[in-house]
C-alpha cells in the first residue's frame, strides 16, 4: 500500500492540521463489515447535519453489492490526484482510492465525517487533521474467513492463510476504538454510533476554543 506523493504538498497548501471538526477512519480487514456498520450508523443519523460520510472515488467499478462510490479509470484518477481533486490519496490491491478535497471543508466548519480508509494512510490523516478518530472493526479469524469465503472469490482455507500473513498496523494513538463485529450489525453498530456521538460533542467544544 502506498499513500500519495501529492499528499505532503497539499498539506502545505490547505494550512494543516485542518481544524474544529473530526475525521472518523473506519479501518479493518476484508470480511469486518466496514460497510454494514458504516450502514448501520448512517440510517440512524440521517437527521444530523453535523456528520458526512465521505463518498470515495476508486478505480474499480461499483458493483453495487458493497460500498457505494464513484468511480473513475487510473488516467482520470491520476489526473484528479494532481488538480488536487483528493484530500487523501492511497493505492492498495492493485486499485486507487480517493477522499475527496470537500472534506477539509466540511471539517474546517466543525462537522465529524466518516470515511472508510486504509490502515496505512492514518499517520498521513493524523498529520492532515487535528481531531482524528480511529474506529478499527474486527472480527474473530474464523469469522473473517467465512464472510470472504462467502464472497465466492477464494476458499475458506485460502482466505484463512492470506489473513495469517496480513502485516499488522499501530494505530495506538489518540481517539482510536477498537469494535469486534463477531457477532450480528447490532451490537457494533451500537458501538460506532456512541464513537460518532462523542466525536459530534468534541466538534461542537472544539470549534469554540
Amino acid at each position: 500500500m502506498m499513500v500519495s506523493a501529492l499528499i505532503e504538498r497539499e498539506l502545505t497548501r490547505v494550512g494543516a492540521p485542518v481544524r474544529n471538526g473530526v475525521f472518523v477512519a473506519v479501518v479493518g480487514p476484508s470480511g469486518a463489515g466496514k460497510d454494514t456498520l458504516i450502514a448501520y450508523v448512517r440510517e440512524r443519523l440521517t437527521d444530523d447535519d453535523h456528520v458526512e460520510f465521505a463518498r470515495r472515488v476508486i478505480t474499480r467499478n461499483s458493483d453495487g453489492a458493497t460500498e457505494d462510490h464513484d468511480t473513475l479509470a487510473d488516467a482520470a484518477f491520476v489526473d484528479a490526484e494532481a488538480s488536487g481533486a483528493f484530500a487523501l490519496s492511497w493505492e492498495a490491491h492493485g486499485l486507487r482510492y480517493g477522499i475527496p478535497a470537500s472534506v477539509d471543508d466540511a471539517i474546517s466548519v466543525g462537522h465529524v465525517v466518516v470515511a472508510n480508509t486504509s490502515r496505512g494512510v492514518i499517520p498521513a490523516l493524523r498529520a492532515r487533521y487535528a481531531h482524528v478518530a480511529v474506529v478499527e472493526i474486527t472480527a474473530a479469524p474464523e469469522v473473517l474467513a467465512t464472510r470472504l469465503a462467502a464472497r465466492g472469490r477464494e476458499s475458506r482455507g485460502e482466505v484463512l492463510a492470506r489473513l495469517a500473513r496480513t502485516a499488522p498496523h499501530d494505530l495506538s494513538g489518540p481517539g482510536h476504538a477498537l469494535i469486534d463485529n463477531s457477532g450480528t450489525p447490532e451490537i457494533a453498530g451500537e458501538k460506532f454510533l456512541a464513537v460518532l456521538r462523542r466525536s459530534v460533542a468534541y466538534s461542537d467544544v472544539s470549534g469554540l476554543v
